[in-house]
């Protein structure tokens, strides 16, 4: 890949699996249930392979996995993102141990990971979360002593509560603030973990978890005690940049979709494509793509890299790419006219999906704030 452009073999890469995606997962993803787990089509991700090159590629690769399985499904896009999500910091920051019993469930697609960060008071102020780790040194959980228990809740958690295990992060007080939290990995049948869905605008499932002194060990731990905010930053560092993929591969599909009916459409005396306003929107459409595309590869490529601007960078690209691609779909829908607000419609789809990217893992104003104190730094 240049600055500018991919080789012919990504290129080739990509389009295999926007293929893919239309024509295997898509009839997986419609037969699914909204707000639910959808397993076939995990498991058919991980039968593809595809789960498995979340955890082996690297951050370019995955932006290129991500926008393409979002421009034929997003669905299937989602469900592997979340794998990656929940079981990132097994992979880069968990024993021998936990990685052999959760990693080759999680690529084979039979095992459903969820990142449990968000709290009801703690949503884009990560560092201010509530969820107590109390030390309990007689935990059943803790074969060595010196245990904790779990109090509180966590909230607006993709795969609660049907996920087979969460990377949870909790208070333990080694210091103030981001300071003295923890990540643990915590088993979903662990006695005092429950949870119930939300009824959310987006497809996926989301839910909440109640923690009511649920017991975890050193077994558990990800990393030290007082370094979970560090596992938390390092995973969503890697995947802000994916995110900004899979809004990409969105705005790419609402602007094909766009191109087809602007070209086919006949309204006073010609075809819509011919109205000197539609023609300017398109463009306009079109350049908010390539130049979220381009800083989503370069924001990947420096991560791939070890550029030391990886934060800036990554926080650039998803800003960018999702509020572009929320443009881009508003300005599909209103070129299409009433037929894409029609339920099943693809615009009507990728309207409900698009809105979430601008939240979730930093909403929008938390990106530029990262990238006003990086570059003030």
């Amino acid at each position: 890949m240049t600055g500018f452009a991919l080789g012919a073999e990504q290129e080739e890469w990509c389009g295999q699996l926007r293929a893919l995606a239309a024509e295997r997962l898509r009839p997986l993803a419609d037969k699914g249930e909204p707000g639910r787990v959808n397993r076939p089509l995990l498991a058919a991700l991980g039968e593809l392979g595809l789960l498995e090159r979340v955890f082996t590629s690297g951050a370019l690769e995955l932006c290129l996995l991500r926008e393409s399985l979002a421009y034929g499904c997003t669905e299937a896009e989602t469900a592997l993102a979340l794998q990656g999500l929940g079981a990132h910091p097994v992979l880069a920051s968990g024993t021998p141990e936990q990685r052999a019993r959760w990693l080759p469930e999680v690529r084979a697609g039979r095992a459903v990971a969820a990142f449990a960060l968000s709290e009801p008071g703690a949503g884009s102020d990560a560092a201010a979360l509530a969820l107590e780790a109390v030390r309990d040194t007689g935990s059943a959980a803790d074969r060595d002593g010196g245990g904790w228990r779990l109090s509180g809740e966590k909230c607006w958690i993709s795969n609660a509560p049907e996920a087979d295990f969460y990377t949870v992060f909790a208070r333990t007080g080694e210091g103030p603030a981001a300071k003295g939290v923890t990540a643990f990995v915590v088993p979903a049948d662990r006695p005092g973990l429950r949870g119930e869905p939300l009824d959310m605008l987006s497809p996926h499932p989301i839910g909440r978890l109640s923690f009511d002194g649920v017991p975890v060990g050193p077994q558990d731990l990800l990393g030290e005690p007082g370094r979970g905010f560090r596992v938390a930053m390092d995973t969503l560092n890697r995947f802000r940049p994916s995110v900004g993929a899979f809004a990409v591969g969105m705005a790419r599909a609402a602007l094909d979709a766009t191109l087809a009916h602007t070209a086919a459409r006949r309204a006073f005396g010609g075809v819509l494509g011919d109205l000197q306003a539609v023609g300017h929107r398109v463009a306009e459409m079109a350049t908010r793509t390539e130049a979220a595309r381009l800083l989503v590869y370069a924001a990947a490529g420096a991560y791939d890299a070890g550029s030391p601007d990886v934060p800036r960078r990554s926080a650039m690209a998803k800003l960018l790419a999702t509020e572009t691609a929320q443009y881009v779909v508003d300005h599909a829908v209103q070129l299409h006219g009433a037929v894409a607000l029609q339920r099943g419609h693809l615009l009507e789809h990728l309207y409900r999906e698009v809105r979430a990217p601008r939240i979730y893992e930093g909403a929008s104003e938390v990106q530029r704030t990262i990238i006003a104190k990086e570059l003030y730094r």
